[in-house]
């Protein structure tokens, strides 16, 4: 069978009876079906991209700076310049997807930051490491590319729910990312001294190799899977045109890009990221550091860092779970942000870590609980809210534009000077966090706010497929999710 861009895809059609079809199919079966052929691939490239990019805080405490004689401030430039590549290689790892198929894409992708992850471990000086972390940037084409992917398998509102439970495996890299780092650190003395180059070595192996595999169990669109059958496929097709503007013959204008400039709310979701951002990379990548400087040795640090990435996994998952059945998300969101800045109170209030380690650590168990579901929330809210296929591209960019410039300014925050309090990072985070509470809030305000103005124009409209004048999210028969 041929494989079809997503061009492709959204111009079929089928002669078949939507009623006749939609009797003949159990909708709940087939989302289970699709779940579990989709969901577990493509989480399994976000967990390798989420190791690949934090494992280095696992490599700075098994003599990553010393080998390479650089500096603590030199090192944290690095961590910045990974952003760098990050936002300059979205757009075109777009346009690529669009062009070619998940299947060709995502794996070719995943081998690119692979074999970049792979050469870390060899790097001999600051010019190695700066233009590793640069091109490893290149992994940001994959979460943005599961978004629009997930768009063409489901409709709008069980979208977020996907989206959380795959943002998920950042947590669960983590937490493997601790173990692997605590068994591949002993081994140094083979070959090298410090055990942190084999970090880089075999785990981006590990990342190849799985990508090798990917090219077998990634599916492209429903047109074109295997796993599905005819009627499983134009039921898919009938559903999503009518739930979704995406098979809107929509051509590009500038008018909507100026459209979502102009929208307020564009601006929040970016302002939510954003506010999310930074303490969620400053996690990922000082926890060992933080966890060390509490006076515990490097294996052990390693180890210790497993814990609360776990924890963050069980609470991203029950938050997801919680916030689809009650169709909520700003509350849960803010209230993920307070309990995560419960951890840095905790952590700041702890005058003398190195005398009582217990005390940050719980701390760094309510930061990891907190951060993780709040920004799996936050990140999935455009995909659900923004309507129209050019306002909507415009929107997400803007989100995880405006969201990496958090990122930037928190590589800047964990100096090694600060440590064992690191007062100026954690009082980051914490204002960060509360910020995101009010931010959300506000954006709720908004949405219920222009839902009940709407309410006294016209009736909501859910099948927007339908619709041939569709004009968008500023069509006042759209409801947004709050």
């Amino acid at each position: 069978m041929t494989e079809k861009t997503v061009d492709e895809v959204a111009g079929d059609n089928s002669g078949t009876s939507d009623s006749e079809t939609a009797a003949r199919i159990n909708e709940n079966a087939l989302l289970r079906k699709l779940d579990l052929r989709l969901l577990p691939a493509v989480g399994i490239l976000y967990l390798l991209s989420f190791l690949d990019r934090s494992n280095v805080g696992n490599a700075r405490i098994e003599g990553l700076l010393s080998d390479i004689h650089i500096t603590g401030n030199q090192y944290l430039t690095g961590l910045t310049l990974y952003f760098v590549g990050y936002v300059l290689f979205e757009i075109p790892c777009n346009i690529i997807l669009k062009r070619t198929t998940p299947r060709i894409w995502l794996p070719t992708l995943t081998i690119v930051w692979g074999i970049v992850a792979t050469l870390m471990g060899i790097v001999q000086n600051l010019a190695g490491f700066f233009v590793t972390r640069f091109f490893l940037g290149a992994e940001s084409g994959l979460f943005p590319g599961v978004v629009f992917y997930f768009s063409m398998w489901y409709k709008r509102r069980e979208r977020q729910y996907r989206i959380s439970l795959f943002f998920s495996a950042a947590s669960l890299a983590g937490a493997f990312g601790g173990i692997l780092a605590y068994g591949i650190g002993r081994m140094g003395g083979i070959v090298w001294a410090n055990g942190w180059r084999w970090i880089f070595i075999l785990e981006g192996i590990l990342t190849v190799l799985v990508a090798a595999a990917a090219y077998a169990f990634i599916h492209n669109y429903p047109d074109t899977s295997s796993f599905l059958n005819k009627e499983e496929r134009e039921f898919i097709h009938q559903r999503l045109a009518a739930d979704s503007d995406a098979t809107h013959e929509e051509k590009f204008s500038w008018g909507a890009v100026v459209e979502a400039l102009k929208d307020p709310n564009c601006w929040l979701y970016g302002l939510g990221f954003h506010t999310m951002s930074l303490p969620l990379y400053t996690l990922s990548l000082f926890l060992p550091t933080i966890i060390a400087n509490l006076g515990y040795a490097a294996a052990t640090a390693q180890l210790l860092t497993v814990p609360p990435y776990a924890f963050a996994f069980i609470t991203t998952v029950t938050v997801a779970v919680l916030s689809e059945r009650l169709g909520q998300r700003a509350i849960f969101i803010a209230a993920s942000a307070i309990f995560g800045s419960i951890g840095y109170a905790i952590l700041l209030s702890n005058a003398d870590p190195a005398s009582r380690p217990g005390i940050s650590y719980v701390g760094v168990f309510f930061a990891a609980g907190g951060i993780y579901p709040a920004t799996a929330l936050v990140l999935s809210w455009p995909a659900i809210n923004v309507s129209g296929q050019t306002k909507r591209a415009i929107a997400n960019a803007m989100q995880i534009s405006i969201g990496n410039l958090g990122a930037v300014l928190g590589t800047q925050l964990y100096r090694a000077t600060d440590g064992p309090r690191f007062i100026v990072g954690h009082s980051m985070a914490l204002a960060y966090l509360l910020a995101n509470a009010v931010v959300v809030s506000i954006l709720r305000i908004r949405l219920r706010n222009e839902n009940r103005r709407r309410e006294a124009v016209a009736e909501e409209i859910k099948h927007v497929g339908q619709v041939a004048d569709w004009r968008g999210d500023s069509d006042p028969r759209w409801r947004f999710e709050y």
